[in-house]
């Protein structure tokens, strides 16, 4: 869940991106995962949904590295756009139950919100046989040039 008060904007660096919507001092939390609004699925789960919520899923889930399920941000938080240079930072810590997100530095209002996607989605990992997000972008041909989960993906169609 989003701690920090946000916009959603067009972004200059991929379609839709999140923005401050206050000044955020270095050390902030601006998203938190919040067990009962944010949501996790099992592949079971996603496999059972209808394909037009499957590909929403692919686009907007990833597989955390600490419980190893399929994470989904039930607001705003889908929308963090991914860089190698963040002003964010997403990490695993073990008193909470999955990943919590930092500035790494200070964040003007009116600035785009990013994330190193690596930090809490192991992209390495994105063409391992059981990633259901891997089998469901092959499934619908699902590739975007700039999001690096895709890209992945889309080496191997």
């Amino acid at each position: 869940m989003l701690l920090v008060k946000t916009k959603i904007k067009e972004s200059q660096i991929h379609g839709v991106g999140l923005f401050a919507d206050q000044y955020i001092p270095k050390g902030t939390e601006i998203w938190r995962f919040t067990p009962g609004f944010d949501q996790k699925f099992t592949r079971e789960q996603i496999l059972s949904f209808p394909d037009l919520l499957q590909i929403y899923i692919c686009t907007y889930c990833w597989r955390s590295k600490k419980s190893k399920l399929y994470c989904f941000s039930a607001d705003n938080g889908k929308y963090f756009n991914h860089s190698l240079s963040p002003n964010v930072l997403s990490e695993y810590r073990d008193d909470e139950e999955e990943v919590i997100t930092i500035a790494v530095r200070d964040i003007e209002k009116g600035e785009e919100i990013l994330d190193n996607y690596d930090s809490f989605e192991s992209l390495e990992n994105n063409g391992a046989e059981d990633d259901v997000l891997n089998e469901i972008a092959e499934k619908f041909q699902l590739t975007d040039e700039l999001d690096p989960r895709f890209k992945k993906r889309q080496s191997k169609l």
